[in-house]
């Protein structure tokens, strides 16, 4: 009976609960005790299960390929979970665990100097996990980054988490309001000069959320913000430097900008940027977009299978 909130609301949060407990005694089976006089939660979680197992069924192919979340936050930035336990949420799920906390000046929380950062290497490079980090491209940390901190990690992020107008006004991405007069159309040609420069400029491997937009804009349709040339160019800015393309799920891209970036050669990447503990690792609405628009399984971009950049900032 007291299992019953969850089993009516969010079957799913009490399977991974079993399965998490499950995993930490080394339990290989599972049993789940339900009272006759409970059918309709009978059948929620005989749907709930039949979900789990297609999943599990569907995530790791005939060679043991399994997605990478390239993109997760812990409570060394603004995540819920420790290190430890972002790895333990990526096991569960059966996919393989990232931490890229914020690292930046701009960003209230995480490493904001490379002491700090240092710090947060020696403490996530303990864990069976990818080792990345988030930079902004508007702050100046990820500049000051000697070549030792680069080779410690397997993969860095980039972010357009604030936008240069051509007067020079920065427009941050979680801003509730706009500069007076400013139309999407105007800010959309300045977003996309921007990730010009930053693709030209910054040694990442992957643009995380390339579709993030600042508040005021995120009810308008990525289509329509997204004309074809304004993707084109984007597309072209990522090929031509070698980075990813993130398909995130907390900011989800559109299927004809990630079909774009697939056809013309740009690497495409899994990112939950899980910060809340059900969002990490749960790569699955991604992958599912990736596999719509044709991308082989073994493509998406893994930093311990495809390598990453290994220069530091141009002077």
């Amino acid at each position: 009976f007291k299992d019953r909130f969850y089993l009516e609301r969010k079957p799913h949060q009490f399977l991974e609960g079993m399965l998490i407990a499950a995993w930490a005694v080394g339990c290989r089976a599972c049993y789940i005790y339900l009272r006759d006089e409970y059918p309709g939660v009978r059948r929620l979680l005989a749907d709930e299960l039949a979900r789990l197992e297609a999943w599990a069924g569907n995530l790791e192919g005939a060679d043991g390929w399994r997605p990478r979340d390239c993109h997760a936050h812990s409570t060394w930035s603004d995540g819920e979970l420790s290190p430890a336990e972002v790895v333990t949420r990526a096991a569960v799920l059966g996919v393989l665990p990232s931490i890229t906390d914020h690292v930046s000046c701009a960003v209230a929380t995480g490493p904001r100097s490379l002491g700090a950062f240092a710090r947060y290497l020696d403490d996530i490079e303990t864990l069976p996990v990818a080792r990345g980090a988030e930079f902004c491209w508007h702050d100046t940390l990820w500049r000051e980054l000697p070549v030792s901190f680069v080779r410690r990690l397997t993969h860095r992020l980039g972010s357009l988490h604030a936008v240069h107008l051509p007067g020079g006004t920065l427009v941050h991405a979680f801003q509730p309001s706009l500069p007076s007069g400013l139309t999407p159309a105007a800010y959309m040609a300045a977003h996309v000069a921007e990730l010009e420069r930053f693709a030209a400029d910054m040694p990442v491997d992957i643009l995380a959320h390339p579709t993030l937009l600042p508040i005021p804009y995120r009810r308008l349709p990525l289509e329509e913000l997204w004309t074809e040339e304004l993707e084109e160019r984007a597309v072209e800015a990522l090929h031509r430097a070698g980075i990813a393309f993130e398909v995130s799920v907390r900011y989800r891209p559109h299927e004809r900008f990630v079909r774009r970036a697939h056809e013309r050669g740009v690497r495409l990447s899994l990112g939950s940027d899980g910060h809340a503990a059900d969002q990490v690792a749960n790569v699955f609405p991604a992958l599912e977009l990736t596999r719509r628009v044709g991308v082989p399984d073994q493509d998406l971009y893994d930093p311990l299978v495809h390598g990453a950049r290994r220069e530091v900032a141009r002077a």
